[in-house]
């Protein structure tokens, strides 16, 4: 890391940006296998708040990888990089005022830890959802063909099947799929964030 660098807060304090856009920072953070439903989810939710007049915006695993994240891969040290990246990102987001929806695999628990201590280091919410679906249930959906290939071993590193996933231990708010439909869990997690003041 470079050390001849110096921070350069802003002229604008949190309070003063929060009142003058009517609302706070923070990040929600969606994480679960793949096929569990955080991307759509996270997609009705940012049409949800939108709708509501509150600035959203939505990070996808699969959309960060076409830009900033185009030269990791899916071994654990870049899955570790990917994860930091979205962190810092979305900390920004949330510092911003927006309501940031992260909707990443993100399987390690020390992961999403340091993606939590970010946001606490920085006065700023942190909020995580964990979309829960057995395996089974995951691999019968499999809209992208994946659990097929990591079944073949056409995939390396695939979360639920050659790679792990450390389920949250105590997540803010905990849907299962297999058990709720999209609009449930969009009104879940609205009535979460709106009863601590979060939107």
């Amino acid at each position: 890391m470079a050390t001849n660098i110096v921070f350069h807060p802003g002229s604008v304090s949190a309070e003063e940006r929060g009142q003058l856009l009517g609302q706070k920072g923070v990040t929600v953070w969606f994480t679960g296998l793949s096929a569990s439903g955080k991307s759509t989810i996270a997609c009705a939710l940012e049409q949800h708040l939108l709708h509501l007049h509150k600035f959203a915006y939505r990070l996808d695993g699969d959309n960060i990888r076409f830009g900033l994240n185009k030269d990791l891969g899916f071994d654990e040290k870049s899955r570790n990089e990917n994860i930091r990246r979205i962190g810092e990102v979305s900390k920004l987001f949330a510092d911003a005022s927006a309501v940031a929806l992260t909707a990443f695999i993100s399987p390690y628990r020390a992961d999403r830890a340091v993606a939590r201590e970010l946001h606490e280091k920085a006065g700023l919410a942190f909020v995580e959802v964990y979309v829960d679906a057995p395996l089974s249930v995951v691999e019968e959906r499999d809209p992208k063909g994946l659990y097929k290939k990591a079944r073949a071993g056409e995939i390396k590193d695939f979360t639920g099947i050659s790679a792990p996933y450390e389920a949250p231990e105590s997540p803010e708010v905990h849907i299962k799929t297999d058990e709720c439909d999209v609009t449930e869990a969009v009104k879940r997690i609205t009535e979460y964030l709106s009863q601590r003041s979060l939107i």
